[in-house]
C-alpha cells in the first residue's frame, strides 16, 4: 500500500508524491515503565514507512489524558505534522483512556475513519465493537486512534491507507474538498 495521491477526476494530483509527516503516540501504561515491550508502535511506523511516509516523533506514554492529550498537541501544533496516530488504550477497560484524551485535543471529529476500520475488524473479530476509536482533527493534523494489537494496527491501518493523501492535501489546503479520489 502506497501514499501516493489518490488519481483525480481531471488527473491533477496537485504534487508528483506526497510525503506525509508522521508522529506515532503508543500508549501502555507497562510499555511507559519498560515492564513491556512496544509492539504497536513499531508496527504503526513499519506499515507508515513501508508506505512513503515520513516518521518524526515516535512516544510511549502511560495510560494517562493529560499525558496522552499533551503529546498530541505537541505533535500538531509544535511540529505541525500532518497525520498523529495513537496505538493502545481504546478498548473498554477502565485504564483505556486515550479516546477521551484525544477528544479534548480535537477541534472535530472524522467519524467515518474510525467506522471503516470497525468495520473491516468486525469482519475478523466481534472485539471490533468494543473499539472505541476515534478521528478527527486539530488545527490542519489528522489525528487517529489504532489498536495497540500489531496485527490489528496493520488491519486497521491497512482500509485507511488509501484515503490518507486525500485528507492530508485537504488539511494542508493543497485542493479544494470539492475534489475526491477515484476509487482504488
Amino acid at each position: 500500500m502506497s501514499l501516493e495521491p489518490a488519481s483525480m477526476p481531471d488527473g491533477d494530483h496537485g504534487h508528483d508524491s506526497l510525503i506525509i509527516a508522521v508522529g506515532i503516540i503508543t500508549v501502555s501504561d507497562k510499555a511507559s515503565i519498560g515492564e513491556r515491550e512496544d509492539l504497536g508502535g513499531p508496527a504503526v511506523r513499519e506499515v507508515m514507512l513501508a508506505a512513503g511516509a515520513a516518521v518524526g516523533v515516535a512516544v510511549i506514554v502511560p495510560d494517562e489524558v493529560d499525558q496522552i492529550a499533551a503529546q498530541i498537541r505537541q505533535m500538531a501544533d509544535e511540529r505541525r505534522l500532518d497525520l498523529v496516530l495513537t496505538t493502545g488504550g481504546t478498548g473498554l477497560a477502565r485504564r483505556d483512556v486515550t479516546p477521551q484524551a484525544t477528544l479534548t485535543c480535537l477541534d472535530y471529529e472524522v467519524p467515518g475513519i474510525a467506522e471503516a476500520m470497525r468495520a473491516e475488524s468486525l469482519k475478523k473479530t466481534p472485539a471490533a465493537m468494543t473499539s472505541r476509536a476515534l478521528a478527527g482533527v486539530r488545527g490542519s493534523t489528522l489525528v487517529i486512534n489504532l489498536p495497540g494489537s500489531p496485527k490489528a494496527v496493520r488491519e486497521c491501518l491497512e482500509v485507511i491507507l488509501p484515503a490518507l493523501p486525500h485528507a492530508v492535501q485537504l488539511l494542508r489546503g493543497e485542493i479544494g474538498d470539492h475534489q475526491r479520489p477515484s476509487p482504488t
